[in-house]
């Protein structure tokens, strides 16, 4: 795994972050181009290419989300482009919702902002149990939930800015 191997990891859903950043630091210090100057062109190239996957690593893995969907990807594990079926009644409401406020229907204001905080709520606790989750159907199951979640709460904010 790319990412991993760029910081001498072992592949995991769970990282220690104070240990990433140590190595962040560390080998963007050894790489960093400035280092190469009078170096060959294909080693300045390396150390080009070599800081780009080290930012690239460093932001993904550092965020908990990015990282397991990384980690899945890795492992060949697709996430659903579906909405997961326990949500088809709440996104059917929630779509009604904003149609009607589109219309001019204000009444349904209240009824939006109470969606929204639900599903912050939702993702929330999603990436709470993501922390504590190993099984691999699990973290592909709760990405799946938490995407559509996360579209659901970006939907609601566009026609409700605060």
């Amino acid at each position: 795994m790319k990412f991993y191997e760029a910081f001498n990891l072992d592949p995991a859903l769970s990282l220690d972050t104070e240990d990433l950043k140590k190595r962040f630091y560390e080998r963007s210090r050894q790489w960093h181009p400035d280092r190469f100057s009078r170096a060959s062109a294909a080693e300045q190239e390396k150390a080009l290419d070599m800081t780009s996957t080290l930012n690239d690593a460093f932001r993904t893995l550092r965020d908990p989300i990015a990282r397991a969907e990384y980690f899945l990807k890795e492992k060949g594990i697709e996430l659903s482009k579906e909405a997961p079926p326990e949500l088809l009644e709440e996104v059917f409401e929630l779509n009604m919702a904003l149609e009607e406020l589109r219309d001019g229907d204000e009444s349904t204001r209240p009824q939006l902002m109470e969606a929204k905080n639900r599903f912050i709520a939702m993702r929330d606790s999603i990436d709470q149990s993501l922390t504590t989750t190993t099984d691999l159907d699990q973290v592909r199951a709760l990405l799946n939930r938490r995407r559509y979640i996360k579209n659901l709460i970006k939907e609601v904010e566009n026609v409700l800015p605060n």
